[in-house]
């Protein structure tokens, strides 16, 4: 199912009892943060706060909040439909062309494919009120200030549009933007992020402006897409229409050089200047811990666009799990098969809520010959903003990696800390606070899978404890008898 826009999931998510409309009075003041932290963790629905005080623009949250919403939300009963998917189209890639990039980028040109292509439309809905001038003004929308030590209110489900000066492409990226004032904002574009990119290309090559657009609401694929870790050139709107089954429209932005979602809420256009930065944060980040003070590029806002009774979409972040924590477990799974390609020994993956995505991953392979399990750990740090995962662990193939109980059972048994626990240093993400050194520190891998003699370990391996298939079923058969 393809969703138009924001107001058709709504619709849908409400038919099914699984969003709620409050019209008590709220606070954007940390007030909604506390009911969205107690209403994700409990699983309960979206929200739609249609009472937010001194605003008459209505407030949706957790509209991604359980993994049926996210299912849902893509046009899925289940969200293992998408990685089938995705698994069928890299069936078309056997042979030529050579190379993972090449392979993502042939994918992606495939004549199949030509349907899910953006196209521009002449006018959207997105532009029904167009405000510039003095009539610009961020804090005319019911942007939230979610914890009590963030530096300020924080914009926190946008889609952040920029394009490569070099190609023209356009990236579409989700990153947090803190307002400052009424017209200027902060753009946090982390050092690893191809927003980030995009800047420093610009201010190498002397740009007097870059120019970005920040746009609220649209269709759930499209906006899920953003956070989605795409290679540069898988461009993400492409994406988005796979998933769609129909390309994203869009309309030619009114002061800014991009192409915006027609259908969506809000449209802040602006620009950045390289070397104009200022002190962006503390902010309650997803980490559970919050991301201190550091300077980002200043976002000058020059128009916005939105509908005639726009819904300001939003989410909050913070200990796990929240709502990000959904987002980020279909990137998982839809990056299964693409992860394949590469390392094919490997069976599943798990990128627990504990883990907030680049801190732990649990990996299960098909061991074949000694030193598997390092080469797995080493190419999945090579693998674009993998490289930022600072645990990573290897388990057997057998082993059930989203069952957390059996592969704490398994690690504490099969570890051998001497031999099986490795070290690396590389780029570790922005937000992580206990590397000594910004940016850069250590990461571990760990090979917790049965070792034998190609290992060369020489200790008989003990089987598990596991009972007769004739005596599970004896007992099944007379379960009733025992009266328990």
């Amino acid at each position: 199912m393809a969703y138009r826009d924001l107001r058709d999931f709504v619709a849908y998510l409400e038919d099914r009892g699984d969003l709620k409309r409050i019209t008590a009075p709220v606070s954007w003041d940390l007030e909604i943060t506390e009911i969205c932290d107690r209403t994700v963790k409990s699983g309960g629905p979206a929200l739609l706060f249609e009472n937010v005080q001194g605003y008459d623009i209505p407030v949706l949250i957790n509209i991604f909040g359980t993994e049926r919403r996210m299912a849902w939300a893509l046009g899925t009963e289940r969200l293992d439909e998408l990685p089938e998917r995705v698994e069928g189209l890299l069936g078309l890639m056997q042979g030529p062309p050579q190379g993972f990039r090449e392979k993502l980028r042939t994918l992606w040109q495939l004549k199949d494919l030509a349907s899910y292509q953006p196209r521009v439309v002449g006018s959207a809905p997105c532009q029904e009120v167009v405000l510039e001038g003095d009539e610009v003004d961020l804090l005319r929308f019911p942007i939230l200030k979610c914890w009590p030590m963030d530096a300020g209110r924080y914009i926190t489900l946008p889609l952040v549009m920029t394009k490569d000066p070099h190609t023209g492409v356009r990236n579409l990226g989700m990153y947090r933007v803190q307002v400052y004032d009424s017209r200027t904002a902060a753009m946090h574009w982390q050092t690893q992020k191809v927003g980030a990119s995009h800047y420093r290309q610009g201010a190498e090559e002397g740009a007097q402006r870059i120019d970005v657009a920040v746009c609220l609401g649209g269709d759930p694929a499209t906006i899920w897409t953003g956070s989605a870790p795409l290679p540069p050139d898988v461009p993400e709107l492409m994406v988005a229409g796979f998933i769609r089954g129909e390309g994203v429209e869009l309309v030619k932005a009114r002061t800014v050089d991009l192409e915006v979602p027609a259908h969506a809420e809000i449209i802040i256009e602006g620009y950045v200047v390289p070397g104009d930065e200022r002190l962006e944060g503390p902010f309650g980040d997803h980490t559970g811990y919050y991301s201190m003070a550091d300077t980002y590029p200043t976002f000058h806002v020059t128009c916005i666009t939105h509908r005639r009774d726009p819904i300001y979409p939003t989410i909050i972040v913070g200990r796990p799990p929240m709502e990000d924590y959904y987002m980020g477990k279909v990137t998982e799974r839809v990056f299964l098969p693409v992860v394949r390609m590469v390392l094919p020994e490997v069976v599943d993956m798990n990128m627990p809520a504990e883990g907030v995505f680049h801190n732990l991953v649990i990996v299960s392979i098909n061991k074949e010959y000694p030193g598997q399990a390092r080469k797995v750990v080493y190419g999945l740090w090579g693998l674009g903003l993998m490289s930022l995962a600072k645990a990573i662990i290897v388990v057997d193939g057998s082993v059930d990696v989203h069952d957390l109980s059996e592969v704490t059972w398994r690690v504490t048994n099969n570890l051998d800390a001497a031999q099986d626990i490795f070290f690396a240093s590389g780029p570790v993400d922005d937000l992580d606070h206990a590397s000594p050194t910004a940016k850069f520190g250590s990461k571990v891998g760990v090979d917790a899978t049965i070792k034998g003699p190609m290992d060369g370990r020489d200790r008989q391996w003990p089987p598990d404890i596991v009972m007769t298939p004739e005596v599970k079923a004896l007992v099944d058969g007379k379960w009733a008898e025992y009266g328990l």
